[in-house]
């Protein structure tokens, strides 16, 4: 078992990451919430492969389960299924003593973690990711929302959950595209923070760490990573920025593309690469560091470019994302491997730079 702690002010709370743990998840419950409802929010792929397993460990703790599965996929984070979710937990009579579960990736534990944060003003939340990308980044921070036709995650909220509980044996069932989604915010974090684990990407990353220990030690190391600068950062109004790399254009990409040609991970990793060459022709990213990314990326089974795609389209939609702050486009640029740095660019700059280095693959 490892625990990570992240000591939120005001929050503060775990992350445990061992093979096994969700059939712990009732009874490490049991002792945290004080209401014996519990309801789980999930996609319905996940509920055929967990949801009678996560149920069994939460009646056997003496919960009452009730249980919603949306359809798998971004599509699933709107306003429609929010506002349908709100009708079950009324349904349920879920109240402020009992607890949500987000079980799954990142879509159930975003529209289920806003859910929690707006239901009577707020309800306790757990998070169980079962995907690499959920557990590595979304499970962790508190970040919760849903998105809007104009863009993703438009309307959200920080509601930190009460634990994580994460089991590395869940990643046996992602498809490899699932798989590699994931990875690519292994190699963000590698990238900005930690030049020990963008070596072990470089490396092959899952082929070197098949083993359900190795892969407990990589969820864990990421988890270790993003806490430390939430902790430092709750609100994302400095450090917590850095996290963003590669994310301003990868979300442009997923926007451009309704949410239906690149996973999250793949246009992140399109966004990252991207970021490279604009560091490259803003002075702050070398050739030689730029370079790692490509071939790292591909390795991966991850896009590091999309010449099909409108270069002035994505630039257009990069200035509506909602990291756009009083008129600036706050990128994140690589210094070296393991260092990053954030450069405020006015819009006319980011629409010219975006579209200036889009072909340049």
């Amino acid at each position: 078992m490892r625990t990570i702690p992240v000591p939120i002010p005001g929050a503060p709370y775990e992350v445990l990451v061992s093979p096994g743990l969700l059939d712990e998840v009732g009874s490490r419950l049991a002792t945290l919430v004080q209401g014996r409802t519990a309801f789980v929010v999930t996609d319905k792929t996940v509920a055929a492969l967990y949801l009678n397993r996560l149920t069994h460990s939460l009646e056997n703790a003496g919960f009452r389960v009730c249980s919603h599965a949306v359809p798998p996929g971004e599509p699933s984070k709107s306003q429609a299924e929010l506002f349908g979710l709100y009708e079950r937990f009324l349904e349920a009579g879920v109240t402020r003593s009992d607890v949500v579960v987000a079980l799954g990736g990142g879509v159930p534990g975003d529209l289920g973690g806003f859910a929690a944060a707006t239901w009577m003003r707020g309800v306790p939340f757990v998070q169980v990711p079962t995907t690499l990308l959920a557990m590595v980044d979304s499970s962790v921070g508190g970040k919760t929302g849903i998105d809007l036709p104009g863009g993703k995650n438009l309307v959200g909220a920080f509601h930190q959950p009460l634990v994580v509980l994460t089991d590395p044996d869940t990643l046996k069932t992602l498809p490899d595209r699932v798989f590699a989604d994931g990875m690519a915010e292994v190699v963000k974090h590698g990238a900005i923070l930690d030049a020990e684990l963008f070596g072990w990407c470089a490396a092959g990353g899952p082929a070197a760490g098949e083993s359900t220990r190795d892969m407990e030690w990589a969820v864990a190391r990421n988890v270790g990573i993003k806490a430390g600068v939430v902790v430092r950062d709750t609100r994302e109004s400095g450090e917590r920025m850095l996290l963003n790399f590669g994310h301003t254009v990868g979300h442009a990409v997923e926007r451009v593309t309704g949410y239906l040609r690149y996973t999250h991970g793949e246009a992140v990793a399109i966004g990252m690469a991207v970021a490279c060459r604009m560091g490259v022709r803003l002075g702050v990213t070398s050739g030689a560091v730029a370079s790692l990314l490509p071939p790292l990326l591909a390795g991966l089974g991850l896009p590091f470019a999309a010449p099909e795609l409108d270069a002035n389209e994505v630039a257009a939609a990069v200035v509506s994302d909602k990291k756009n702050r009083s008129g600036k486009i706050h990128v994140i640029l690589l210094q070296e491997i393991g260092r990053a740095t954030i450069v405020p660019l006015d819009e006319a700059q980011a629409v010219h730079m975006v579209s200036e280095v889009w072909q340049d693959v």
